[in-house]
């Protein structure tokens, strides 16, 4: 693994110095009541880059591990243990945290508004003359964040009682009650500590997946989670255990394939020395079943397999692109 570049921050002088600029009322109220005046932000942010590995030659699944964990619900960021570093997917777009601040409030613009000092982390990299990007002239990167807080958690499930009649997810928050908002932010006090693995899916592709986009996911895939594995490692201990904490990745506004993209990430943690990767599927769970199926028939436990074949057979497939989800 080689990094691309290396930074740590202090997190009270980065949120001081470089406070989010929000362009959205209802965003405007969560951060105020996650980072009132005075607040206290914690801890240093490490944030670290990484150049696209080339693929293994083979892939193995091990008999213990990777672990593979079904969860119906949605992220909830709990904390690490001693004896295991938990990783949180960031369902990114290729400039890093770009639309935190506007109406949008989808998966990447969720976690920046619970984790705010993320925000303000962009535009000290910005400052700092450095790429914040998860793709370059094409070639993943994926970004690490160890040790942001999380200081608020936003409820975006419908509930009519608490004025949010269709929920929160991504149009409908900007065209919410403010109280609907005040209702539905939970301030988490003390804060929670958070590491993020930020990457992007392939974007709105049409028709049949082809071999250059199957590359692209399995390459960032493993990439992203090698690198949280390396840190977890350097940061914490040797033997420490790493989590990767994932969902449906790039098939919402992005149109990926439900069965496809869960599959190339378990592939990804078989090729990346990871431990568990956590599925959240919320309650529609539809394509992570059928992803593990056919894990169990391309990659038996303990056994080899070349990697062009693998993705040769993945190929032969057929899997198909989905449609925008709008968000």
């Amino acid at each position: 693994m080689e990094r691309i570049c290396h930074h740590e921050f202090n997190a009270q002088e980065l949120v001081t110095k470089y406070p989010p600029c929000l362009y959205d009322r209802n965003k405007e109220i969560v951060f105020d009541m996650s980072s009132p005046r005075g607040a206290i932000h914690a801890g240093t942010i490490v944030f670290s880059r990484w150049h696209d590995m080339e693929l293994p030659g083979t892939v193995t699944r091990g008999q213990r591990r990777p672990r593979f964990e079904l969860r119906k619900d949605f992220f909830s960021y709990e904390p690490s243990s001693r004896e295991r570093v938990d990783w949180h997917l960031n369902f990114a777009h290729h400039d890093l945290f770009c639309c935190y601040g506007g109406r949008l409030f989808a998966q990447d613009e969720i976690q920046v508004a619970e984790h705010p000092a993320l925000a303000s982390l962009r535009h000290g990299l910005l400052d700092m003359d450095i790429a914040p990007l998860a793709v370059e002239h094409g070639v993943p990167t994926p970004a690490l964040v160890m040790g942001v807080e999380r200081r608020c958690r936003v409820a975006t499930e419908m509930n009519l009682d608490e004025g949010r009649p269709g929920g929160l997810y991504g149009n409908r928050f900007s065209q919410a009650d403010e109280d609907a908002i005040r209702c539905a932010t939970k301030v988490i006090d003390p804060p929670t500590t958070s590491n993020i693995l930020a990457m992007e899916a392939p974007v709105c592709g049409v028709g049949q997946y082809d071999r250059e986009e199957l590359e692209f996911v399995l390459s960032t895939a493993i990439t992203g989670f090698s690198a949280a594995v390396g840190e977890s490692r350097a940061k914490i201990s040797p033997g420490v255990k790493t989590a990767i904490h994932t969902g449906f990745w790039g098939c919402g506004a992005y149109g990926g394939n439900r069965e496809l993209m869960p599959l190339l990430q378990m592939i990804a943690a078989c090729g990346s020395g990871l431990d568990t990767m956590v599925f959240h599927s919320g309650e529609d769970s539809f394509g992570y079943d059928e992803a593990l199926e056919r894990l169990e028939d391309l990659l038996p436990v303990g056994q080899e397999v070349n990697t062009g074949t693998l993705l040769s057979q993945i190929e032969s497939m057929g899997f198909q692109w989905e449609v925008s989800d709008g968000n």
